[in-house]
């Protein structure tokens, strides 16, 4: 199974959709900051979509935290505002540790991250239209799903 994981668009809907041309995913994890309505988002793709409120999210009715089984992993998904993650990524390790989570996934920095705190693995795709990280590349995630229930992770540039 390949995921495509997407955050902070803030209305772009072009960049979105190069990526998920791309991909060809099975899946799509929006980690919020769309700017659009859930319906909207949902129309641009045909496969399944699931996603977090960001928080410039105003009008979305969706949660602000959700939990998706891919593979053998449970994994937690949120935009990240609201567990500090600008500074420090440990509230949200704790956070999916709590839900039983063993995967955290988060945007709002619209920086790609992927590392381990404690027995949590925390990605963020970066961001697919207004990107913070050396370089200001385009970023977004994929996720595949081996045959075992194991996560490959990989940070994709349009």
């Amino acid at each position: 199974m390949r995921v495509l994981v997407l955050s902070d668009n803030h209305g772009r809907i072009g960049e979105m959709q190069r990526a998920y041309e791309k991909v060809k995913p099975e899946m799509v994890l929006h980690l919020g900051d769309s700017q659009m309505g859930f319906q909207q988002l949902q129309a641009f793709f045909d496969c399944e979509v699931i996603g977090v409120k960001g928080n410039c999210d105003y009008d979305m009715d969706l949660p602000k935290t959700t939990e998706v089984s891919l593979g053998r992993h449970k994994v937690f998904m949120t935009h990240g505002h609201l567990y500090d993650v600008r500074f420090d990524l440990q509230t949200l390790a704790d956070a999916a540790k709590e839900m039983g989570c063993d995967v955290a996934l988060f945007g709002h920095t619209h920086v790609p991250e992927n590392r381990t705190v404690g027995s949590v693995t925390i990605c963020n795709p970066g961001s697919i239209a207004q990107p913070r990280q050396d370089g200001h590349q385009y970023t977004y995630m994929v996720i595949d799903v081996d045959n075992e229930g194991e996560l490959h992770y990989k940070h994709m540039h349009l």
